[in-house]
């Protein structure tokens, strides 16, 4: 992909860029923090709305609008298995419990469904007749010809049918138990059963085993691209499931339960099996929101509340398939190139060469891989070299994602066989990868690897990889840390910084890291790494605070901080006495942030933007200057209170003048650039889209200056390194 005009020259703006003052800077002005805190679900809710805007852009190809759709759907779900229950009780009591009340969830709930009511309108109105226009199609029973008739049917009597036992109710059979987002269908029936009873209700179980979204063969489909919806091929053949009845009223329905696991750490023996068990009922939850087909009898979608004891607020009438995120399996079967983005293929990390070895290069200096602009096989080539080395005597690393398959578990595993010390500290209870990490830890142990499951209390959010190899007579360390997780899938879709080095007081600290988890003894003074639930936090409102006092007495200040969220109190409590005394301000927050900006008399000097591009921003980058000095910090952890008091995270700064002036580039200010894919966030809680550059320069945005998009320049600039490698080896 080539780089956009001009879009070079803004992403290698000079280090006095992020250095510029404001001579408009009023003086401090005494507020209180919570006058400009913003509600965490409303603004998670407003972040979903960025996601559903590029599934509206028409200059986005369509196979890739609808994927966004279904990441919005994605998102809404754990929404609700995470978030909804609190609001939920609160109603239920009729009272306040702590931030959440009836007016909390009737506010939310309306806010819901405002939004699912735009993807509808999005999907039926817009998406699929742009669909049907490229001749693809999901095609109904009404509109299916005798062939196609014929071939559904088929497939249903030899894939689905034998897998399905409809259930007529009555005091021997109660309502079955329904699984957390499993597709079910309700019918009302006439006439009486084989024993001449009157049972009128029946629940068909759809299994989860087979395919939403099938694409009928060509033989079939006159030319088109046509697919079928599970729920399409039940419904037409239901009266076939209840012979002797008559099929009446009846809708597809999707219940989604509460499913964060809550195990009590100290009153357990053993975690990995407390976590098992618990996975085994995470599906059976607190019911919390109910899904129904538009035209679901009332009846019907009232005799389902009453069963999963919801109130009419939590039933969501859709009028299209009840779970818009499984369409993702029909982005899957489509080919057709101009359906989606141009093919990326990401470059070799830049400053690493095949062939060469790891170690003898970060004796040179520290390497850094912006994935997935860099391709994240560097991390693996660097672990790779470690197993497969007879000096390397020891791997530790932590695990929080790695995926169910994983050729990183698989290097891991093959250290082992090799006789290298492994240590693997799992974090089990990353939300919903429970399941793959108890699998991945079971396995490590079989084979005689030292598996720890962290600190009771805290998950293990740290990103870390420490290898000891022994050189002559010393035993020399070489570490690699990321914002990110060891996952080589997500490592293509989402930004993020790898950090490899050899930095002995760096990788010295890493040691303290793991020794701290394996024998929980108190952490020592850490040369240069701040570790939560420690001192990241206090370091960090220390550090803005410093900012602060310096402005205050006429230095030039800055701070510009990249993360996903900023949802904690104190530290937002100490950007607004920073922004007060005349610290500018500039924040990068991908997804929910509860620091209202550029309040008139608050937040005057904070900058609120956040970017949503062709790739999940993940990276978490911390910019602090003051006069001619300035920092930069990588880190695992955004600034939200769960972070900061509730898992082990670390930041650690970047000391290569050279690297750490590429992340301010490419990290901070491309995004500050950003005129296409970013957003502002407004006094009241709002997004504006931007659609120029306003960062031109000093005095305002610059007309002459063609907006661009910091991902797609990046993407540029890397194609084209990637060229020039290519180029210089022929």
């Amino acid at each position: 992909m080539s780089m956009l005009p001009g879009a070079q020259e803004r992403l290698l703006v000079p280090e006095s860029m992020l250095m510029l003052t404001d001579s408009s800077i009023g003086p401090a002005i005494a507020a209180e923090p919570a006058s400009v805190l913003l509600d965490r679900d409303h603004s998670i809710l407003a972040f979903n709305e960025r996601v559903l805007d590029w599934a509206q852009r028409p200059d986005v190809p369509l196979a890739e609008r609808l994927r966004y759709l279904c990441i919005v759907s994605s998102n809404l779900d754990e929404f609700f298995e995470v978030r909804a229950a609190p609001h939920l009780i609160a109603f239920g009591a009729g009272d306040q419990k702590g931030n959440y009340s009836v007016e909390s969830f009737e506010k939310l709930s309306a806010a819901v469904h405002d939004l699912v009511g735009r993807q509808y309108t999005l999907y039926n109105n817009a998406l699929m007749p742009a669909f049907g226009a490229e001749g693809i199609q999901i095609i109904s029973h009404g509109d299916r010809n005798p062939a196609q008739r014929k071939w559904v049917h088929d497939y249903f009597e030899r894939e689905v049918r034998p897998l399905l036992i409809p259930v007529g109710l009555d005091p021997a059979h109660p309502f079955p138990s329904v699984a957390n987002k499993s597709l079910n269908f309700i019918v009302r029936l006439g006439g009486v059963d084989a024993f001449g009873r009157d049972n009128p209700i029946a629940i068909v179980k759809l299994p989860r085993v087979v395919p939403r979204i099938v694409r009928l063969p060509a033989k079939v489909s006159g030319g088109k691209t046509l697919f079928v919806a599970l729920s399409s091929i039940v419904r037409a053949h239901l009266q076939s499931m209840f012979p002797g009845r008559e099929v009446g009223e009846f809708s597809q329905f999707r219940v989604t339960r509460h499913s964060d696991l809550a195990v009590d750490e100290e009153d357990v023996k053993n975690l990995r099996t407390a976590l098992r068990q618990g996975l085994e009922h995470r599906h059976y939850g607190q019911a919390v929101r109910l899904e129904v087909s538009a035209s679901c009898a009332e009846s019907l979608s009232s005799f389902l509340l009453a069963q999963f004891n919801l109130p009419p607020q939590a039933l969501y009438r859709v009028h299209g398939p009840v779970n818009l995120a499984r369409l993702t399996q029909m982005v899957d079967l489509l080919s057709e190139p101009k359906l989606f983005f141009p093919p990326y293929q990401p470059s070799y990390p830049v400053t690493l060469s095949t062939g060469q070895s790891f170690f003898e290069r970060l004796q040179r200096g520290d390497v850094l891989i912006h994935q997935p602009f860099e391709s994240f096989d560097g991390v693996l080539a660097f672990l790779r070299e470690a197993v497969q080395d007879p000096q390397v005597l020891a791997i530790k690393q932590t695990i929080y994602r790695t995926g169910t398959h994983s050729e990183l578990m698989e290097l891991l595993r093959e250290a082992v066989r090799r006789g290298k010390e492994v240590t693997a500290v799992v974090e089990l209870k990353a939300r919903f990868d429970e399941e793959a990490n108890i699998n991945w830890a079971e396995m490590l142990e079989s084979i005689g690897a030292q598996v720890l499951y962290g600190v009771v209390g805290l998950k293990t959010h740290a990103k870390m990889l420490l290898v000891t190899r022994r050189e002559g007579k010393r035993l020399v360390r070489y570490g690699h840390l990321s914002t990110g997780n060891y996952n080589p899938k997500t490592a293509r879709l989402y930004t993020d910084i790898s950090h490899l080095t050899a930095d002995p007081l760096l990788t010295a600290d890493m040691e303290a890291v793991f020794v701290h988890l394996a024998s929980q003894v108190k952490l020592p003074k850490l040369n240069r790494m701040w570790v939560a639930p420690f001192d990241l936090h206090r370091n960090l409102v220390a550090q803005i605070d410093a900012l602060g006092a310096a402005a205050a007495n006429g230095v030039s200040t800055r701070i510009v901080a990249k993360m996903n969220a900023l949802t904690d109190e104190q530290l937002i409590a100490a950007l607004i006495r920073a922004g007060h005394k005349g610290v500018r301000i500039d924040l990068i927050v991908r997804g929910a942030c509860t620091l209202a900006a550029k309040v008139p008399g608050h937040t005057d000097n904070i900058r609120v933007r956040s970017v949503i591009g062709r790739f999940l921003e993940h990276s978490r980058v911390f910019y602090f200057r003051s006069g001619e000095d300035e920092s930069l910090y990588l880190s695992s952890a955004d600034w939200m209170n769960r972070n900061m008091m509730r898992r082990v995270e670390v930041a650690w700064p970047v000391t290569d003048p050279i690297l750490r002036q590429r992340l301010i580039d490419e990290c901070l200010v491309a995004y500050l650039h950003d005129g296409r894919d970013a957003w502002e966030l407004e006094a009241d809680g709002s997004y504006e889209r931007v659609l120029r550059d306003t960062h031109a320069d000093n005095e305002g945005p610059s007309p002459t200056i063609e907006a661009h998009g910091a991902q797609t320049a990046l993407m540029g600039r890397y194609a084209s390194r990637g060229l020039r490698r290519m180029a210089s080896r022929d």
